[in-house]
């Protein structure tokens, strides 16, 4: 090669705003220049839409918020009614591998509570599911859950724990309990469907309400002006 300095070809104006603003824009809004988000949700009935009409669950009105707010990120919904934390645990590789998510919400563990499984065994998976979807760079989101009071103080007490319990010893987002303003509201008969488990349709905008605000923290900012 020889020692001679070979001059840049000048950018046209165009070219040069262009450059320009792209910069501007990565600085503004770092989710830019960043993989867009995709968001992962890995739950059970209450998430899967049991009992509703397709559409209108509140993972299907996340992905309508974040269009509605053109944050560019979308949503993957891969809960299974009657789904538990082991049931979740055993698939959750092979949906980080296909989808290669940069954000994973888990609502599991109720299926766990209501067939008697061991505390001790929802908190292990919960907190696998956890670390394996770090591992892999995604931000995770926990859904908690609480059960009725029927089940006695110490195992409802216990149970409500395990979800901040693992949100603690992971260092990750937590939202206390999904249902809340639906199981504890004074409406409740009118927001859950004849069996008593699965929030109607009019619940599930009070469902994304508990989320949001957890998630948005979670997610790249829009850019300046929209």
């Amino acid at each position: 090669m020889s020692g001679r300095l070979i001059a840049a070809e000048p950018l046209s104006r165009r070219t040069w705003v262009r450059h320009c603003s792209l910069i501007l824009a990565a600085y503004a809004w770092p989710g830019l220049a960043a993989q867009a988000a995709v968001i992962l949700v890995v739950g059970d009935s209450l998430s899967a839409e049991y009992g509703i009409s397709r559409g209108t669950g509140w993972v299907a009105l996340l992905q309508k918020r974040l269009d509605q707010e053109q944050r560019g990120a979308r949503v993957v919904n891969a809960s299974i009614s009657g789904d538990t934390t082991a049931g979740g645990r055993s698939r959750l590789a092979a949906l980080l591998q296909q989808h290669k998510p940069t954000h994973v919400l888990i609502e599991l563990g109720g299926n766990d509570a209501l067939r008697g499984l061991p505390i001790t065994s929802t908190r292990d998976n919960l907190l696998a599911m956890t670390r394996a979807a770090q591992s892999t760079g995604a931000q995770v989101l926990l859904l908690g859950m609480q059960v009725p009071p029927n089940y006695g103080k110490a195992y409802t007490d216990a149970f409500a724990a395990v979800f901040v319990e693992v949100a603690q010893s992971a260092q990750t987002g937590l939202v206390p309990f999904l249902l809340k303003g639906v199981a504890d509201s004074p409406k409740a008969d009118e927001l859950f469907q004849a069996d008593r488990i699965h929030p109607k349709e009019a619940a599930h905008p009070l469902m994304l309400d508990n989320v949001w605000p957890a998630l948005n923290r979670l997610l790249p900012k829009r850019p300046l002006g929209t």
